[in-house]
């Protein structure tokens, strides 16, 4: 493993330390925690959105940290969900007083441990609300879920719940449009190679180099298929279609594309991909609105990269021209 790293069991302390140092403007730590804070925050009045989960997506969660997304993120260790009592140090210090919502990948540790946080938070008089988020169409259930996995989804529930929390709204209010967005928004991915996990030095699953996974996790999980490595426009086929076979995007439909590199593929590839996939929606009748393509939620250092869509309506393409604050949008 060549890795620029000093001790694993340190790398995500030293990880926040050099982000906070890099970015001082937007962000601060809540000291003696893992807990990332927008450098403003508790922001009085307002609504506030906390999310997080296992290190080694970066720039997820911290990254989306600022004006207009999220108020604070929560690292656990590299692909292990947050305690619960770091989840709370988070809630404690970005609550204005207009009450709380944890945004959770869907995956059985955040989910148990964030709303055991928000259970602990309403003992301390402090409102606190969730939303779960379930995108990834892969598999119904998987390795660590019940239901469907949180993906690069949650990305666009950070900033459309973000941006209504920023303009005023209530609890509910911001609630329920983070609601609607999950309820809009599916993705897919594939890899090429499995991350290497720093604790170990080792390749969290074995891919041939021949081969690629079809639908795996964000933490190498077993997806649908392993097959031969085929092209990019082949690639963009069997995501797309995965996704529109869900039922929620119809001919017609308006769409926001996110294109989501993994941690180690280029965006030379990313690019091409998209262009197949702008393709593919174009000829089955949607019109594509905004297109975002870079690395959003990765899986340390995979080779490989998710679709994501989301089909928009007056309110959701008002919210995602919002203006923002943070280091991943």
């Amino acid at each position: 493993m060549k890795k620029v790293i000093n001790d694993p069991n340190q790398i995500v302390e030293e990880m926040l330390k050099g982000m906070v140092a890099a970015h001082g403007d937007l962000l601060k730590r809540v000291e003696g925690t893992t807990v990332i804070a927008r450098a403003d925050a508790p922001v009085q009045g307002k609504v506030a959105l906390v999310s997080g989960g296992g290190s080694g997506h970066e720039p997820a969660h911290a990254g989306f940290v600022g004006k207009g997304v999220l108020d604070a993120a929560v690292s656990g260790e590299v692909f292990t969900s947050p305690t619960p009592d770091q989840v709370l140090e988070a809630i404690k210090a970005v609550d204005g007083g207009e009450g709380v919502l944890l945004i959770i990948k869907n995956y059985t540790g955040d989910v148990m441990n964030f709303e055991m946080a928000a259970e602990l938070a309403e003992m301390e008089e402090i409102r606190v609300d969730k939303v779960i988020v379930n995108d990834d169409v892969a598999v119904e259930d998987s390795t660590y879920t019940t239901g469907r996995r949180g993906i690069a989804g949650t990305l666009f529930v950070h900033k459309l719940a973000g941006a209504k929390a920023e303009s005023g709204a209530s609890l509910a209010e911001v609630k329920a449009t983070a609601e609607k967005t999950v309820a809009n928004v599916r993705s897919m991915g594939m890899a090429l190679t499995a991350a290497t996990i720093p604790s170990t030095g080792k390749a969290g699953f074995q891919i041939a180099e021949d081969e690629m996974e079809i639908g795996m996790g964000i933490h190498g999980e077993p997806g649908i298929s392993r097959d031969k490595i085929k092209s990019a426009d082949e690639i963009a086929e069997t995501l797309v279609q995965k996704i529109l076979d869900d039922g929620v995007h119809q001919s017609g439909d308006e769409v926001a594309v996110m294109i989501n590199g993994l941690g180690g593929t280029p965006l030379m590839e990313l690019y091409v991909l998209n262009g197949k996939v702008n393709d593919l929606l174009k000829e089955k009748g949607f019109t594509v609105h905004k297109t975002f393509v870079g690395e959003y939620m990765t899986a340390i250092d995979m080779a490989g990269l998710s679709v994501t869509l989301l089909k928009l309506d007056d309110e959701l393409k008002e919210l995602l021209a919002a203006p923002t604050n943070t280091l991943g949008f």
